[in-house]
């Protein structure tokens, strides 16, 4: 059955540890893709105006899972969000207030990302990278009234804190969301049952593509259901070992271009 989406996850995956890739041999390749009618999708947990910044010049024809599922955009255009109800987003902002105590947090919605304006600069600094729409509050529990869809929780802890973090949040948020790491200390928490899997299900349906039909490559624990249910589930080197243990294929780093070779394999029918 020949494969007829690539979906890739961003940091640790698709870019190296610069936050780049090789440019020119992409877009020779995603050409290639096109004329072969073989969808690329971003699938990343970082926000749809980040993850466009990186395709420039293509962006309009890419189709972008981002926020781990909660927002689908293609190209330019809003597809499909999730949304997390505001007694519930209450009671998660009490849970990180009172109890969990990252670093730093926000919270993301479909048009901005909300934090509170008592972080530092360096910490604002930081989360401006993954989120270049964001809007400080001075007091975050007031994200409630903003005119905004919110469906994630993006956390950050010491990265040694982050596995008893994450125990710490499955027991406190009893399900009704859910935690999943996305490397380095970060934390996302989200709607059961919207994750970058679901979000290529949804789109699978709309372009009539199987899950047989597709490959996809990751490195987090946020990109496990993706690397589990896909056919062709493709894990870094340098990927989380649990994730190892699900793939179709471990393959190089990140720093090499090991994922844009898997690609030129698919293309040449070489696979």
């Amino acid at each position: 059955m020949p494969i007829k989406l690539i979906a890739v996850d961003m940091d640790g995956t698709f870019l190296n540890d610069n936050k780049s890739y090789n440019l020119e041999r992409f877009h020779r390749l995603f050409q290639r893709m096109q004329q072969s009618n073989i969808k690329f999708v971003v699938a990343s947990g970082n926000q749809y105006f980040q993850l466009r910044s990186f395709f420039p010049d293509i962006y309009q024809k890419i189709t972008f899972v981002s926020e781990n599922g909660a927002n689908i955009v293609k190209g330019d255009k809003a597809h499909w969000h999730a949304k997390i109800d505001a007694e519930l987003l209450k009671e998660t902002l009490d849970i990180l207030e009172n109890e969990v105590r990252p670093l730093h947090y926000l919270v993301c919605g479909e048009k901005s990302a909300y934090i509170s304006d008592k972080v530092s600069d360096k910490d604002f600094e930081y989360a401006s990278f993954y989120y270049p729409s964001i809007k400080r509050l001075s007091d975050i529990r007031s994200v409630v009234d903003e005119e905004d869809d919110l469906f994630k929780f993006a956390l950050s802890f010491k990265e040694e804190e982050a596995k008893e973090k994450l125990e710490q949040l499955e027991l406190q948020l009893q399900g009704q969301l859910l935690p999943v790491s996305s490397g380095h200390g970060d934390i996302d928490i989200i709607l059961p049952g919207v994750n970058k899997f679901s979000g290529l299900s949804r789109l699978g349906s709309e372009w009539g593509i199987s899950k047989n039909e597709m490959m996809a490559f990751g490195d987090s624990g946020n990109d496990f259901e993706m690397i589990q249910n896909v056919k062709y589930g493709m894990v870094m080197e340098n990927g989380q070992a649990a994730l190892k243990d699900v793939a179709w294929k471990v393959i190089g780093s990140n720093n090499t271009e090991a994922l844009l070779d898997m690609i030129e394999r698919v293309l040449d029918g070489n696979l």
